[in-house]
């Protein structure tokens, strides 16, 4: 293809200077020797054009199919409605100045169609996601949504997975149980943290990266729900917590995730969030004071004379004078409940007959 071009703009290059020659024939019959300056003027034009055609052709083309591919839909929505509105302003302002005296006629209504073509690109795509707010604000549209949540695609609600979700690993067990039935979404920018964090040096993140693509193989292969990889990937954020809240705004999406940082960044933006943990605590059965519990005390607690058991879904229990105890099992009785940002905490006492 670019071998192509060349010649076509060798081609082009013969035309023009052919065509020179042809136009004022008598420029060359001053120089005393018009064959060979008609030659060497032909020849310096096709190596004019055999040089610069390419690139005033494929590699602008080229450079501009690069750069609309790595826009996200969005971006590219806004850009065509920006550059026809910048268009239709410049056709009513070049109306007027057409009637003006050459060359002012001719070059301005050029000029000032550039201008807000580009200018108007520039303004719709940065601005979109508020646009987008003031249309909706206007009443002009609506988001479409399905009976399960915001945004959706063929009827299902879209769920952004983040990578410490995937490299938790809960993910798969709780969409083999069919509690989660969404459509997963997985940005490309997190399948290649994922993969950095597989390719890393340190042994412990290598093999927690291998096994969040496992994970993802058998989602993808195995699971009942539809996974889906996107290169959706919003540039004007670098940070990849931030691309997912921005993907998951302009998607009406959810974010899957386990990372505390990321659940109130989201939420601070109006974000729907699940949080594995937030699940895994709302599963563990309920505890009130005065409820007895039977548990073997593991070790000692920070405080003295306490010991400390766990319950089968990994619940710490703090027992009061429960030091002596350690390796036996015990009836007590729960005193109160703490929860906490890691979970929760169960406090009793040994049971008095």
């Amino acid at each position: 293809m670019f071998r192509l071009i060349r010649l076509l703009g060798a081609a082009l290059g013969a035309l023009i200077g052919i065509t020179f020659v042809l136009s004022d024939q008598s420029l060359f019959d001053k120089t005393g020797s018009a064959g060979p300056t008609i030659l060497i003027w032909v020849v310096a034009w096709v190596a004019v054009g055999f040089l610069l055609l390419p690139y005033l052709t494929v590699v602008p083309a080229a450079r501009l199919i690069k750069e609309v591919r790595a826009m996200s839909t969005a971006e590219f929505v806004a850009a065509v409605v920006g550059l026809l509105v910048g268009l239709l302003i410049a056709l009513l302002l070049g109306l007027p100045l057409s009637v003006l005296p050459a060359p002012f006629g001719r070059y301005l209504p050029l000029g000032v169609s550039i201008c807000f073509g580009l200018a108007m690109v520039g303004l719709t795509v940065a601005k979109r996601e508020d646009l987008v707010a003031a249309a909706q604000a206007a009443g002009l549209f609506r988001r479409p949504e399905s009976p399960g949540g915001d945004g959706s695609k063929g009827g299902q609600t879209q769920v952004i997975v983040d990578t410490s979700a995937i490299i938790d690993g809960r993910i798969a067990d709780i969409v083999d149980s069919g509690f989660l039935y969404h459509r997963l979404v997985i940005p490309h920018f997190v399948l290649d943290e994922l993969q950095r964090i597989a390719d890393s040096s340190d042994s412990q993140r290598r093999g927690r990266g291998r096994r969040g693509l496992e994970i993802l193989g058998r989602l993808q292969k195995e699971g009942p729900t539809p996974v889906d990889i996107v290169d959706d990937d919003p540039t004007e954020v670098s940070d990849v917590d931030a691309k997912l809240v921005v993907l998951a705004r302009l998607r009406g999406a959810a974010i899957l995730t386990n990372d505390f940082n990321l659940n109130r960044v989201a939420d601070l933006q109006s974000v729907r969030v699940l949080n594995i943990n937030s699940l895994a605590n709302a599963l563990k059965p309920a505890l009130l004071p005065g409820d007895p519990l039977k548990i073997r005390i593991m070790t000692e607690g920070k405080e003295q004379g306490q010991g400390v058991g766990y319950l089968d879904d990994g619940t710490m229990v703090v027992v009061e004078g429960g030091a002596r105890y350690v390796d036996r099992e015990l009836d007590v009785m729960v005193t109160r409940v703490l929860q906490t940002v890691m979970g929760r905490m169960v406090f009793a006492q040994l049971h008095q007959e």
